[in-house]
């Protein structure tokens, strides 16, 4: 199979072949392969390509220096087995990348990870749910590219970064369920650190706390919430949120 991997440093794995991040040229070129890679499903135009790596103001000479990139990726392509020139073909002003059969690429599965994680808890199977949220988190919370910069980068990240929060989720809950406290209010707690206003992670929070018999903790996040709901959106917390609340005061 071949694998891809687009977060951490970026490689290509064929079998007993693996190309390192070292080998590509330079930053350029390992953000040109991964916008092909995620957009391989359709033809992009040069001018595409030429946007996410030099922004809107491309340089003189970004035609010629686009066409070194593509060749440079073709032989990068070739040392792994695969046709370069066929695997990476341009035609009318476009690119369009041909992968065998379905590569597995780190960043896709993580998404497909992510679904079947979550599936699996509206379902009520919470041991199901713990291998798909493990590898989902495992991935998620790689750097995407690493360096780069730019519109396209910035979207691939945040989306990333929302597989990581939603991995986050299922992990703490599968922690609940397996009575893994300790882990829950770890995870529970980074979804209130990247998501502030998210307030499902806040609940995860309290709930984890009440399970490590500490109802105190549980009720001071709770007014934190409160707070920055408050003094951010002028708002009130949700009538979820307020119910829980309520059932940790009940005891």
């Amino acid at each position: 199979m071949l694998r891809i991997y687009l977060t951490g440093r970026m490689t290509i794995e064929a079998g007993e072949r693996l190309v390192g991040s070292h080998a590509f040229p330079g930053q350029q070129g390992r953000t040109a392969f991964a916008f092909l890679v995620c957009e391989r499903f359709r033809p992009v135009s040069r001018d595409e390509v030429a946007e996410v790596l030099w922004g809107r103001d491309l340089p003189n000479g970004w035609d010629s220096a686009l066409s070194s990139i593509v060749s440079k990726l073709r032989s990068l392509l070739s040392s792994v087995g695969l046709k370069g020139s066929k695997t990476l073909v341009g035609a009318g002003g476009c690119y369009e990348l041909y992968l065998p059969q379905t590569p597995w690429v780190d960043v896709e599965d993580a998404a497909d990870r992510i679904h079947e994680a979550e599936a699996a808890l509206r379902a009520g199977d919470l041991g199901g749910a713990y291998g798909p949220s493990a590898v989902a988190h495992h991935i998620a919370r790689r750097p995407f590219l690493p360096g780069g910069e730019g519109h396209w980068l910035d979207l691939r990240r945040e989306k990333l970064n929302s597989i990581l929060v939603r991995a986050l989720e299922c992990r703490a809950e599968v922690y609940l369920w397996n009575e893994e406290r300790a882990l829950a209010v770890e995870a529970a707690r980074e979804v209130v650190n990247l998501r502030p206003f998210r307030e499902s992670g806040h609940r995860l929070l309290m709930r984890a706390h009440v399970a490590e018999g500490n109802a105190a903790e549980a009720l001071r996040v709770y007014e934190r919430c409160r707070a920055l709901i408050a003094r951010e959106l002028g708002a009130a917390p949700s009538p979820e949120t307020k119910e829980l609340h309520r059932e940790i005061l009940r005891g």
